[in-house]
Parts: structure tokens; sequence; C-alpha cells
């Protein structure tokens, strides 16, 4: 009797580490989360963020807005709100060095294209965009990183052009030829890019 409670004793105790050790196995990591924002729009009072988030060792998925709100820049119209969601594929390991990844966004605007700078004449209307890119992350403090990035493809956009005039009620008359249709552009363009810095929540 007193051999099988020393067989026993010595079982129980080879058993419990094994089983702490396939507990902690079983443990999953939690997936690293960060908060983000592009110091590069800053200063032009450009609202840039958003959230990047964990999906495997080497996946991250981002979202993110960008928030022009002025309705006037230097006499041209700047009304800007965009959404992104990204995809990424990093070389060595999430949040850190180089990267590549595939987006796609939309968004509404109240602004003048380049060909029409101070003209008075301005576009409203919405787009979306399918593009690329590319970036470089690193740690840079303690839970901060810093990514560079840059991106870009085909964005397909949908407005109707207006000037002013005197004539009541809005005082906005269409410039287009054939104002009851929808203008269209499309263009091959980088649209998104900055150097954002990021605090990690998880």
């Amino acid at each position: 009797m007193k051999n099988i409670a020393i067989i026993l004793f010595l079982g129980l105790t080879t058993l419990t580490p094994a089983q702490s050790t396939q507990e902690e196995t079983n443990t999953t990591k939690p997936k690293s989360l960060y908060i983000k924002g592009n110091v590069l729009t800053l200063p032009l009072s450009i609202i840039n963020g958003g959230l990047e988030y964990q999906l495997a060792p080497k996946y991250t998925i981002q979202g993110d807005i960008l928030i022009s709100p002025w309705k006037s820049a230097f006499g041209n119209h700047m009304q800007i709100y965009m959404g992104h969601l990204e995809g990424r594929y990093y070389f060595k390991e999430a949040f850190n060095g180089w990267y590549v990844g595939a987006n796609v966004g939309g968004g509404v605007f109240d602004m003048t294209k380049w060909n029409y700078l101070d003209t008075k004449k301005f576009q409203r209307g919405f787009n979306y965009m399918i593009g690329a890119v590319v970036g470089y992350q690193y740690q840079w403090k303690d839970k901060w990183n810093i990514d560079f990035f840059l991106g870009g493809g085909t964005s397909q956009g949908f407005y109707h052009g207006y000037e002013p005039t005197e004539e009541p009620p809005h005082f906005l008359k269409r410039y287009e030829s054939h104002p009851d249709y929808w203008n269209k552009s499309g263009e091959w363009i980088p649209y998104r890019g900055g150097i954002m810095i990021s605090y990690k929540l998880r």
C-alpha cells in the first residue's frame, strides 16, 4: 500500500509540469493593435488617422480616414472625406520592416480640381479607389512605431461642376454643357502617403 502511494505521488508530480507546459502552448498570444496618425497632414489641419490590427505573424489589416474640412483654402474649395481599408504583408514580421499591401477606398468631396484653380469653378461628387501600397515601419520607442508609406492606383470620380452666379436661391449654376449628367474622371494617381506615428494599444 505504501509503495502504491509513492508511485501515485511521483506520477502526479511528473504530470503537473507537462500539463502546465501544454496549457501555455495552447494559449494564443493576443494579436497586436495600433492606433496611428499622419504627422505630414497635421500642418494643413487635415486629419488622417486609423487603426492597424494583426491578423497573423506577417499579416495586418488597417482601416483609416482622411478629413479635410476646409470649404475654402486660398480661394479654392478643399472639403474632402475619405476612408480606406488596406491589407498588408510584412516581409519580416507584423509592424516591423518593409511591407507591401493592397487597398480599396471611397470618398465624397467639394473641391477645386487642379486644372480649375483660381477660376471660381469647383466640383462636388464622390469617388472610389483601388490600389497598392509600399512602406517601412520600425519601433521608435516602447509601444511607439513610425510608419513611412506611399500608395496609389486608380481613382474613379463622379461629379457635378459648379460656378457662382447672382441668381437665387442657391447662387450657383452648373457650368457644363450637359448639366443633367454626372461628369466622370478616371486617373492613375498616388492618393495616400505620409508618416504615421503609431501607439500600441495591446
